[in-house]
């Protein structure tokens, strides 16, 4: 999205806002903290999964590889 996209967009989000009652403002603004909160969320879940993930691999190791489980492999 370009800088004059995203301008007209603000401008058109800005008087929708507007037209709303106050109590639907109050609510909006909540709605878009959560929205924020989550984006910053998921960012941080998805890291602490990779970390999980790579701290276990060594020690999982073991069970993973045996030749019973090989034909696992090509699933």
């Amino acid at each position: 999205m370009g800088a004059l996209d995203a301008e007209m967009l603000a401008k058109v989000l800005a008087s929708k806002i507007g037209s709303l009652p106050a109590a639907y403002i109050a609510e909006l603004e909540d709605f878009i903290d959560c929205l924020v909160q989550r984006a910053q969320g998921k960012a941080d879940d998805r890291d602490l999964t990779r970390r999980a993930m790579a701290a276990s691999e060594r020690s999982l190791a073991a069970v993973w590889d045996n030749p019973e489980d090989d034909v696992y492999d090509s699933l």
